[in-house]
């Protein structure tokens, strides 16, 4: 063996480990997620999750150049109604427009009665959940988006 081989270590020596989850389907393989001084090393699958017991999927084993790409984006884009071109605009824009959409919606399609009952709705806008998500928070998400804007259009992924 030369003095090169013996010296050779894996790619995930001297990193830290976290638990995660992968996020593309509703299965909820268990995954290590290896990082040294605030950089992504390595994602692999992990071998103590009584879900998948090591193993990914070809998107689950991907998620490592998923996240590291170069080409992936990094900032948001937007493109206006009957326009061609996107542009970049800030997360914090992003967010305002899309509170605003969905308040503004809410507003013109809420119904307070139909036919002299109470009803307290609005079918204008949707909601579908990850799977990813555990059970609480898709209780607190179904709570606000029942009680506190009306919809009545809710399913989650993980019941697809």
């Amino acid at each position: 063996m030369s003095e090169r081989t013996r010296n050779l270590r894996p790619k995930t020596d001297g990193a830290e480990v976290a638990r995660s989850i992968c996020p593309y389907c509703g299965v909820g393989c268990g995954q290590l997620v290896y990082h040294k001084a605030g950089k992504l090393i390595s994602i692999e699958g992990d071998p103590q999750s009584p879900i998948s017991r090591g193993h990914l999927c070809p998107k689950g084993a991907d998620t490592y150049e998923l996240h590291t790409h170069p080409a992936r984006l990094q900032k948001v884009k937007y493109r206006a109604p009957h326009s061609r071109a996107w542009q970049v605009i800030e997360m914090d824009q992003a967010m305002d427009m899309v509170a605003d959409r969905v308040w503004d919606t809410r507003e013109r399609t809420f119904q307070e009665t139909r036919d002299g009952e109470t009803l307290m709705q609005t079918t204008g806008m949707a909601h579908l959940g990850g799977a990813t998500l555990d059970i609480e928070e898709n209780y607190l998400i179904k709570k606000l988006f029942t009680a506190g804007l009306g919809m009545v259009c809710l399913s989650n992924q993980a019941r697809i």
